[in-house]
């Protein structure tokens, strides 16, 4: 809706010219003004209901290149079991066979987003090593976040001394990161025990930041255990604060739940389990389980079912009499899609594939069956709308490759 004021018009075509003349014209998609209203009202909505307010992404610092994790932190405080279990799908029974890190190990990831990952030896103090001196921009210059790894079953006063250095060196040169704490290996502890030790590494923390001058640093604290889903759990809020315009990705998911009554939607990185966006509702750990695990089964039954090579002829034979049609115009969609229904509950779960990386599960409220065309419908508007973000997002690439699917059409069913 808008308004001028009288003999106002004029000046205002004036302006626009004076305006067009001096700069450039800039084309904007329609994807991406839908992108923007969505974003603009939720971000309004929010502020309506509870005077939360959502950051302006113009605002948020872009990270050039690809984003860094870094993962220090002691010596057997569990660094390398949680890459393994969460990038490399290592079962974690099988990491204690791992070896000590002794030197720096850099993974790059083939994900949603160019992810490297950065193991440091907990024996090696990058501020403070008279033997030989790092380059801090060439490490921390393109950094995501750092994460800081503490065993919750041992002496922790080290460690937590050697992060308020590193948290005060930081300060200095890189205030902007984020610096998340895992509380590490709190699956044998009781839940009365996990929260007193989250509470005294939180208070040593900002009481020695506090003395130092230090006031609001970044610093998130976790409780984590590669023996649930907590550890997957962390490393999904971690990953949502390195993506662009995060906010509207969590508008268009709690748009959906909404249209849908949808209980719970969920985006998922399929190769790590982790959920890049989630809808607005309160966070629930049992329903993160169901989806995770879900997703889990889908792409086990993927590798096995879905992936051989097909031969020509074997196209050949599906493709003659009676059906006298290409695989292509057998299929019911070109997605993949799969369903179950809870049986405790009746609860169904719903999983559509965006891309080959991604993949959204919706947790549905019982009687959905009976809406299921309205409901594909409004989750191909949805699919369709996240294709276009992430086209709109990514950084733009000379060479870019075709993405393919991760299920064969019609093989999750």
């Amino acid at each position: 809706m808008s308004s001028s004021l009288p003999g106002g018009s004029n000046a205002a075509g004036e302006a626009g010219s004076a305006r067009l003349r001096g700069n450039s014209v800039k084309y904007v998609s329609p994807a991406t003004l839908r992108l923007e209203r969505v974003y603009e009202q939720n971000r309004q909505r929010l502020q309506k209901e509870d005077g939360a307010r959502v950051p302006d992404p113009a605002t948020t610092p872009q990270i050039k290149g690809k984003p860094r994790l870094l993962l220090m932190g002691q010596r057997r405080s569990g660094k390398s079991s949680i890459s393994s279990v969460v990038f490399h799908k290592l079962p974690p029974s099988e990491t204690l066979f791992l070896e000590s890190t002794a030197r720096i190990q850099k993974d790059s990831l083939n994900s949603f987003m160019d992810i490297q990952v950065w193991d440091f030896p907990g024996q090696i103090d990058i501020f403070d090593n008279p033997n030989f001196t790092f380059d801090m921009d060439a490490i921390f210059g393109e950094i995501g976040a750092l994460i800081w790894v503490i065993d919750a079953q041992d002496d922790y006063l080290e460690a937590v001394a050697r992060l308020n250095s590193t948290i005060l060196h930081l300060q200095r040169g890189y205030p902007h990161i984020n610096i998340e704490v895992f509380i590490h290996k709190v699956d044998g502890l009781s839940d009365d025990y996990k929260l007193d030790i989250q509470r005294d590494v939180t208070i040593r923390i900002q009481d020695e930041l506090s003395d130092q001058g230090v006031e609001n640093a970044p610093v998130n604290f976790h409780l984590t255990s590669i023996y649930n889903h907590s550890i997957f759990e962390a490393f999904s809020k971690v990953i949502q604060k390195l993506i662009p315009r995060l906010g509207q990705l969590e508008a268009m998911l709690t748009n959906l739940c909404r249209t849908c009554r949808f209980e719970k939607a969920y985006l998922f990185d399929v190769n790590t389990k982790i959920y890049i966006a989630t809808d607005s509702t309160p966070e629930d750990m049992a329903s993160y389980e169901i989806c995770s695990d879900y997703v889990d089964v889908i792409i086990d039954f993927t590798e096995v079912y879905g992936s051989w090579p097909r031969s020509p002829q074997w196209r050949a034979r599906l493709e003659q009499p009676p059906w006298n049609q290409s695989l292509e115009d057998q299929v019911a969609c070109e997605w993949a899609e799969s369903g179950l229904v809870l049986s405790d509950a009746q609860r169904p779960i719903m999983l559509r594939e965006v891309d080959r990386f991604l993949a959204l599960v919706a947790i549905m409220k019982e009687g959905s069956y009976d809406k299921m065309p309205q409901i594909n419908m409004n989750v191909d508007v949805v699919v369709k709308g996240l294709t276009e973000f992430f086209d709109i997002t990514k950084p733009k690439e000379g060479g870019r490759v075709q993405q393919q699917k991760i299920l064969q059409p019609g093989k999750g069913r």
